[in-house]
């Protein structure tokens, strides 16, 4: 294993760029440039009510790591002008950021340096360690904080003791209910003060949404001292009375230790830097690139995920929210594809969150007046009904979102090759849909058509036979006849019958993104059909192939830089063989989107779209860069064969690289390394 190469340390403050995200799956934490200084917090399946739309989202839960630090009596959240001097680091091999500072007050100054991460060992441990270094003997203040003040809701309780035992098990935990009592989340903490000899602190009652430990001991020079937070942070989601179950989790985190705690950290993280990705001959820019698409898709998803993530996974901040963290088919299309090799039981937990919410499907279905499962356009988090903005526009029409989500099925189902999922799991999905799609079509005297739906271009007005969504269909249905004829089942013949004779809109040899398509229309460049080719897998001729990518690759200016499908531009040039367009579009359609503190991966490329706040990291564009380096460039196409026939196209990399090689992907629960060299007819996938 070879380590990802880290982005470069950031000075200073005061810049317009996203905070540093630290998150495991479960806990996303949104850490300031001065940490100590309460950030933002989200925590999967904890959700509550939209303080202007009124809709379930997802709820910004209590900082959990929140921190003060006082020279001679003097705060520094009193005196937050005293601090100079910021870097912040990030270690990418081990998920953790490392912030430095200075604090000048009462005639002295510290040095700060405060680590922070999120475990991925124990997914409900949020942990911090507050470095202090004096430059002369002082009176030195400590304080550790579970931060409620920027979280919508109220305090159902605390407690500083435990019920039954003399001595209190952790420091104190807090029951928290969001805003509209959709749901609650429990945290619970322990500290621990280190170089100043044994000391308790005082731990005074909730104050102003806050949970303190506070710490006064003499600091001399040259004499390090250390407070060290664990802090349990779980949603109602997982525990119907999380802050007690905090407290048992808390309290072993206590016992296991904080190096212990940070080892196992870094050890699974090291199992997961087995699936890096390297890019021969393309430099370091690009392995950069690649290194921070795998950290952030990895960091956002965990197999105790109790609600699949949002596409900006467990990120938010002030200026964007309007995805309000709900779980869209963005995740399914572009997140389930890379993690199926890179981290399958992730992978599985996002879908098995839309595997617990099939009556929901099922009911929405029944609303429109159709049978079989139709998925929300915006899935809440906490119950998986849909949760679009009033009046819900996009949920009429976006159809297409119920077709990705069984694509990601079948496969995972491919991938893994576990039966017992494809009939468990992936059955219910794919037959479901099937039914649906028998319930959606229209027949004609020429076939069936799909009327008043909407592509991934989201317009004002909706169309007929919108080519992705027909596209998509035809895959769904043959998927569901494929999986009835490997368990055993029978299958509606109508789904065959559907899946021959779908319209699929086309002009002069191309396909065309709906019927009465015209190029200047509104989003008329939006390359939905190329999205359908690769990665959905429909099959076109040869020359229907070239003629489609010729004319949205033609049109590319007018899309690129938009969110989503700008990623793919790179893998779908090297459809073409042309290499060093193929490298151009990757930089444009992706490169130019990561110029974030961190390499965040913003939804829309910044210099194309100034008037959008910078919003990251965005996992379609991050999902879509993986996909590419995956399948696109090495012509790996999973199925339900053996995998000695996965490689099917040869591979073709943009101008400059070599190779794509990975030494472990996860393929029919084993581990397979992937080598795919410019040229060769087939990439080559082996057994380790």
């Amino acid at each position: 294993m070879s380590t990802p190469i880290n982005p470069a340390p950031v000075e200073g403050s005061g810049r317009p760029e996203l905070p540093a995200y630290v998150a495991n799956g479960l806990i996303g934490l949104r850490v300031r440039d001065m940490p100590l200084a309460a950030g933002m917090a989200l925590l999967s399946g904890y959700t509550g009510e939209h303080h202007e739309r009124q809709i379930e989202a997802a709820a910004v839960a209590p900082y959990p790591l929140a921190g003060d630090l006082a020279l001679n009596g003097v705060w520094l959240s009193d005196a937050p002008h005293q601090v100079g001097d910021l870097v912040q680091a990030y270690d990418f091999s081990a998920g953790e950021l490392t912030s430095r500072f200075t604090y000048s007050a009462g005639g002295r100054t510290a040095r700060v340096e405060v680590l922070t991460f999120c475990s991925r060992q124990a997914p409900t441990l949020a942990c911090q360690e507050i470095r202090v270094e004096v430059d002369a003997a002082c009176e030195l203040g400590l304080r550790a904080v579970v931060d409620a003040g920027g979280a919508d809701g109220r305090a159902l309780r605390h407690a500083r003791v435990t019920p039954g035992e003399e001595q209190p098990a952790v420091d104190g935990s807090l029951l928290w209910e969001s805003a509209g009592a959709l749901s609650t989340c429990g945290a619970a903490y322990v500290t621990q003060l280190l170089g100043a000899g044994e000391q308790e602190p005082s731990r005074p009652p909730l104050r102003d949404h806050q949970l303190v430990s506070e710490y006064r001991v003499r600091g001399r020079a040259g004499r390090p001292v250390r407070l060290r937070q664990i802090v349990s942070v779980i949603p109602q989601a997982m525990h119907q009375m999380p802050d007690q179950h905090a407290v048992r989790l808390a309290a072993k985190a206590q016992a296991d230790g904080f190096e212990t705690i940070r080892a196992e950290n870094k050890a699974v993280w090291d199992e997961l830097w087995k699936g890096r990705i390297h890019l021969e001959g393309a430099g370091e820019r690009w392995q950069q690139l690649a290194d921070a698409a795998v950290f952030y898709l990895n960091a956002s998803v965990h197999a105790s995920s109790p609600a699949s993530t949002s596409i900006f996974g467990l990120a938010t901040w002030h200026d964007y929210h309007y995805y309000f963290g709900h779980v869209m088919w963005d995740i399914e299309a572009f997140a389930v594809p890379p993690l199926c090799v890179l981290q399958p039981q992730a992978a599985q937990s996002l879908l098995d969150y839309r595997s617990r919410n099939l009556e929901g499907a099922k009911r929405n279905a029944q609303a429109f007046g159709r049978r079989g499962l139709q998925f929300p356009w915006e899935s809440a988090p906490g119950t998986g009904e849909e949760a679009a903005p009033l009046p819900g526009r996009a949920a009429w029409h976006e159809d297409h979102v119920s077709l990705d989500v069984a694509r990601a099925f079948a496969f995972y189902a491919d991938v893994s090759g576990d039966l017992e999922f494809l009939r468990d799991r992936a059955w219910p999905v794919l037959s479901g849909v099937a039914e649906w799609i028998t319930t959606r079509v229209t027949a004609t005297r020429g076939g069936y058509d799909i009327r008043q739906s909407m592509g991934i271009a989201e317009r004002e007005a909706a169309v007929n036979n919108a080519a992705f969504t027909n596209m998509g269909a035809v895959v769904v249905l043959r998927e569901a006849v494929g999986a009835a004829e490997r368990l055993g089942y029978r299958a509606d013949p109508l789904w065959t019958q559907i899946a021959e004779q779908m319209t699929i809109p086309r002009r002069g040899g191309a396909v065309i993104s709906h019927d009465g398509y015209r190029i200047n229309e509104e989003k008329g460049a939006t390359p939905d059909p190329l999205m359908g080719l690769f990665p959905f897998g429909f099959d076109l001729a040869a020359a229907e192939e070239a003629a489609t990518l010729a004319l949205y690759l033609g049109i590319a200016q007018d899309y690129i830089g938009s969110p989503m499908l700008s990623a793919l531009y790179g893998a779908w040039a090297a459809r073409t063989g042309d290499r060093d367009l193929a490298l151009k579009l990757l930089d444009e359609g992706y490169g130019q989107f990561c110029t974030e503190r961190f390499l965040q991966t913003l939804e829309y490329r910044p210099d194309r779209f100034p008037e959008q706040p910078r919003a990251g990291p965005f996992f379609a564009n991050i999902g879509g860069f993986l996909t590419g380096l995956l399948f696109g460039f090495t012509g790996v196409e999973p199925g339900p064969e053996d995998v000695e026939f996965w490689p099917r196209r040869p591979v073709i990399l943009p101008a400059g690289w070599r190779a794509i090689e990975v030494d472990r992907l996860w393929i029919r629960g084993r581990a397979w390394r992937l080598s795919a060299r410019h040229g060769d007819q087939q990439a080559i996938l082996a057994p380790v």
